[in-house]
């Protein structure tokens, strides 16, 4: 294998694993071919400072054996470009959510096709004949179409770390058939879930008259695309060691003291429409009424890192998260206890490994995730002698390995209510053998094993 390019549309350091994501799951490819990453470089220029639509400055640095090479923003891109398209259209129709999606506004489709052939512009010199090229998300779909319009020809692949959703919710995106045609233009397509590959498969035959060649290869518009399942993972070691740290042991204690008499429910998530948080809290109350026996004896944490809170629809989740927030503890609370701590900030990294063994159960019950890797990194936190017990929606990509988890519908308040009660009451056996299952499939299908098995399948795949 040649050198590994990856492309996204931020850069990190692949050195810092306490970045975590692509960070953790690129460096060792990357530092063993001295690999180059490719991306925005989060700088954003004002009109006055130059900053010219279709143009910016690329900035390259050394990271140990790596290269970072970004490229700056002007305004008027940044905000229709990533703001516009990639979050204002595709991130909620690739969500289910068609009736968030704002397809009025042409011109950010034009700025979404302009950075990204500002990426190829810039990324092109840069490449050697051998480079194997890794793309990631939404924001770079037509990314290699841009590149093979100006000769590049080296491998390339794409992952999509969100989910994909059927064919008529994808067909609602009035451009949705120069979107697919675009994913063509790579030899290896990698998606999370097989719900999403079957979507994959079910749109570029009905809707693209694709052929299909066997293996989940489809021949269509000149070209063949090879498309897989490949589950995203955790450095189940690394974030093992990370619950030894410090803050991690500091957060563990303090947590076990202050809830010494009473059960703690977690819940980790960026406010976001697609992870179910209303209906989380709204099933959390149906427990406190229909199971009155939680009452000052369970406590859910709630922390909804802020999120886009410029664009109306996040605006307005936050206030309704906390209007039911309010209502609850309004209804159940009492002088020395509260239902629902809700934080709506980000916490340390380093601290959450403490959190995540500190609580007897993890609510992850998103409408709709590619993955969600916050259920795995509570499973590795866990005390294997006295593991606490996962709630994971069944729409999140996570629940096709995690089986062992309890599997729930959140838009079921009751059922999830119910859940979560049998959850708080599973007798500790059950917990362990349910525990030891989940944390052996995270070791086996890790992070590691996730960017190996996509590259395997990349250098094997016969482009064109």
């Amino acid at each position: 294998m040649g050198r590994l390019v990856a492309v996204s549309n931020r850069v990190a350091d692949p050195r810092n694993h306490a970045a975590g994501g692509l960070a953790v799951a690129l460096s060792e490819a990357l530092n063993k071919t001295g690999g180059l990453w490719f991306g925005w470089s989060g700088k954003v220029l004002e009109t006055a400072q130059g900053g010219t639509p279709g143009e910016g400055e690329l900035h390259q640095t050394q990271a140990g054996n790596v290269t970072l090479a970004t490229v700056d923003l002007c305004r008027e891109d940044h905000d229709a470009y990533y703001l516009g398209y990639s979050n204002g259209v595709l991130w909620p129709v690739l969500h289910y959510r068609v009736d968030l999606a704002d397809f009025d506004a042409g011109g950010n489709l034009n700025a979404y096709r302009r950075v990204n052939q500002l990426f190829a512009r810039k990324l092109a010199p840069l490449l050697k004949p051998d480079d194997v090229i890794w793309i990631h998300d939404y924001h770079l779909i037509p990314l290699a179409a841009e590149l093979r319009a100006i000769g590049c020809g080296q491998r390339i692949g794409f992952f999509l770390h969100v989910p994909l959703p059927p064919p008529l919710i994808l067909a609602a995106i009035p451009q949705h058939e120069w979107l697919m045609r675009a994913l063509f233009a790579y030899d290896l397509l990698g998606f999370q879930s097989q719900a999403d590959l079957d979507h994959f498969s079910r749109y570029v035959q009905g809707e693209a008259g694709a052929e299909p060649m066997g293996e989940y290869r489809f021949r269509a518009f000149h070209r063949t695309v090879r498309a897989q399942a490949f589950p995203i993972g955790i450095d189940v070691d690394e974030f093992a060691e990370l619950g030894r740290g410090d803050e991690a042991m500091e957060t563990y204690e303090m947590m076990r003291g202050q809830y010494s008499t009473r059960r703690l429910l977690l819940g980790i998530d960026r406010l976001d429409y697609s992870k179910g948080l209303p209906q989380r809290l709204k099933a959390f109350q149906t427990l406190l009424s229909e199971y009155p026996e939680n009452r000052s004896s369970a406590t859910l944490i709630q922390i909804a890192a802020p999120s886009r809170e410029s664009v109306d629809a996040y605006a307005d989740l936050r206030r309704e998260m906390e209007g039911i927030t309010g209502a609850i503890n309004s209804e159940y609370g009492e002088l020395d206890w509260m239902p629902v701590r809700y934080i709506h900030r980000s916490t340390s990294r380093r601290r959450l490994p403490g959190l995540c063994r500190a609580s007897a159960v993890a609510l992850v019950t998103p409408l709709r995730d590619g993955m969600n890797l916050v259920a795995k990194e509570y499973i590795a936190a866990q005390d294997p002698d006295d593991p606490g017990v996962l709630v994971l929606s069944r729409f999140a990509g996570a629940a096709e390995q995690l089986k062992e988890a309890l599997l729930v519908n959140p838009y079921d308040t009751r059922a999830t209510a119910q859940a979560i009660q049998q959850a708080l009451h599973m007798p500790l056996s059950e917990r362990r053998s349910r525990h030891q299952k989940l944390l052996e499939r995270i070791r086996q299908q890790d992070v590691h094993w996730w960017s190996s098995e996509y590259l395997r399948a990349l250098m094997e795949t016969e482009g064109g």
